[in-house]
């Protein structure tokens, strides 16, 4: 998953039509798998995309109050290169990988 400000691309099994709305919840995956409280945020799909044998979708959030605003950011900080690294869940190849 890719995770900036405005939205997300993620990996998905199906695919989404443009301009449908959804809720996410934003979690992160630590080490031995332990996840963060999830994050809600509503948005809506922008694109998807064929990929492999799945699909990628990228979502625009929908705009977001001073507290979930200031939860992103300390969310993508948490993420950025200078942090500890993140692992993808079981199972799931890196974005990397997938993209070389």
């Amino acid at each position: 998953m890719n995770v900036s400000r405005g939205g997300l691309c993620a990996d998905l099994e199906k695919p989404m039509a443009n301009g449908t709305e959804v809720e996410l919840d934003l979690r992160l995956v630590f080490d031995d798998d332990v996840l963060s409280e999830p994050l809600r945020v509503s948005a809506r799909v922008v694109w998807c995309t064929t990929v492999d044998d799945g699909y990628q979708v990228g979502v625009a959030f929908k705009s977001l109050d001073a507290e979930k605003a200031q939860l992103v950011a300390m969310f993508l900080r948490y993420l950025d290169s200078s942090g500890p690294k993140l692992k993808a869940p079981k199972g799931e190849r890196p974005i990397d990988d997938r993209f070389g």
